[in-house]
């Protein structure tokens, strides 16, 4: 099962335009933001946003209450959430 996680960002990661510093339920990991960039190539990101993530890339910008309500959501399905949180805990996107 493929799950959107949402993550909140840690920081903006200098050097690499297209990565942040991704904090999800204390797994920090690089996400690739670069699909949050306007069309302008602007991105209107901040660090203590949050983001729904879904296989190392940033899908959307999300609040704070989304973020909380989802994760809660996400706690209940038990395996399924610990086996993402798993999987996003061994990768190495950086």
């Amino acid at each position: 099962m493929c799950l959107g996680i949402p993550g909140e960002v840690i920081e903006l990661m200098a050097g690499h335009e297209d990565l942040a510093m991704v904090s999800v339920e204390g797994v920090k990991r690089a996400v690739n933001i670069g699909l949050l960039r306007e069309d302008d190539g602007t991105l209107d990101l901040v660090p203590g946003e949050w983001i729904l993530i879904h296989v190392g890339f940033a899908l959307s910008k999300i609040d704070e209450q989304e973020a909380k309500a989802s994760l809660d959501f996400l706690t209940g399905l038990g395996d399924a959430y610990t086996d993402e949180l798993e999987a996003l805990a061994a990768s190495d996107i950086t």
